[in-house]
């Protein structure tokens, strides 16, 4: 968890916090231990409170498959220094925590689309 939190601290929102920032980047641990490295990280982006997007993913609303089987619970402290910020910031910054993710050595990285 070290190296995503190093990661995440790398990035930057230029639209953090200003007027008409209104949409978060949120990353959710997942689990699944049939999988050889069994612990990974699902990267989204919403216009919603992270916590009710999580809800909904469990629920299998516009859901991914690895968040809603294996999301086990949001990691607000990744990404609270980056929120909230401009939609086009936040859909770029999702790509970006993704791929700094895999970067960093996560073997297991969803999302970020």
């Amino acid at each position: 968890m070290a190296d995503a939190r190093r990661a995440a601290q790398g990035l930057r929102a230029t639209t953090a916090r200003t007027r008409g920032a209104s949409h978060s980047v949120y990353v959710i641990l997942l689990h699944d231990s049939r999988r050889a490295e069994p612990w990974g990280l699902y990267v989204g982006q919403t216009a919603r409170d992270p916590d009710w997007r999580f809800d909904q993913h469990k629920l299998g609303y516009k859901a991914s498959g690895a968040a809603r089987r294996f999301g086990v619970r949001l990691l607000p402290e990744l990404v609270d220094h980056l929120n909230p910020m401009r939609r086009w910031e936040a859909v770029e910054l999702e790509a970006a925590l993704a791929e700094q993710f895999r970067r960093a050595g996560i073997p297991w990285v969803e999302g970020g689309h």
